[in-house]
């Protein structure tokens, strides 16, 4: 198997897991609907395309190496003349993940790290307000399975995040038959459709473990920003 990682990081990501017209929650990590929507968006893939449903088969896997704080914006909406609701949406602040994608079909994984360079399509961390904080880095892993990979993969949290952060250990959700052993659980995160007129998802079963600090290279490499001067003082 030949897996993909890509760093997710952006001021806002938003992964919704429950909408409504008044109220857009958001998931602690990257659904694998959303990632998918991002790669068919790479691949210039329009909602309607069946190929998206192909992209369900990819083995998916997500470390979160810096937590989101949580944020709630509303905003006032005219939804019909002279008629107002307050509608609130729900996004994670200067969280990191790790994604990794993994397929047998090397030449598919190939094609996805073309197309996610070279976009064509905007790509969006969940919501099209939330673009990605520069390009993404993006690395390949030949005959590795992706959480192998995030297992030994370098802790890629920011340098504040790094000095404050209390845990042991990182987080690492995954396709249920990627880690066999450990017990799962069902989430609703499997594209059906994207089609706006009846979108619909799946059920698919995750697997949770966590992996030690310890285990991961930590690489304190990036310049001071306001976080590091304000730790300072």
């Amino acid at each position: 198997m030949k897996t993909l990682t890509i760093k997710l990081t952006a001021p806002l990501q938003s992964y919704g897991n429950e909408a409504t017209f008044e109220r857009r929650t958001t998931n602690d990590y990257p659904t694998k609907s959303a990632v998918i929507g991002m790669v068919a968006a790479a691949l210039g893939y329009r909602r309607t395309d069946e190929r998206i449903l192909v992209l369900n088969e990819l083995a998916f896997a997500v470390r979160i190496d810096q937590v989101g704080k949580a944020l709630t914006d509303y905003q006032t909406v005219e939804w019909k003349k002279n008629t107002r609701k307050i509608t609130y949406r729900d996004y994670l602040q200067d969280a990191v993940f790790v994604v990794a994608l993994g397929s047998q079909d090397d030449q598919l994984i190939d094609h996805l790290k073309v197309a996610l360079k070279h976009p064509y399509f905007p790509l969006f961390l969940g919501r099209r307000s939330n673009a990605p904080a520069g390009v993404l880095d993006i690395r390949e892993f030949p005959e590795e399975t992706p959480v192998a990979v995030l297992k030994k993969l370098t802790w890629q949290a920011a340098n504040w995040y790094q000095r404050s952060c209390r845990s042991q250990s990182i987080e690492i959700v995954a396709d249920a038959n990627l880690i066999p052993a450990a017990g799962s659980a069902m989430v609703k995160d499997q594209v059906g459709s994207f089609d706006q007129r009846h979108r619909s998802y799946r059920f698919r079963a995750i697997t949770k473990t966590r992996v030690s600090l310890d285990q991961l290279d930590v690489q304190v490499n990036e310049p001071e920003t306001q976080h590091d001067i304000i730790d300072q003082l």
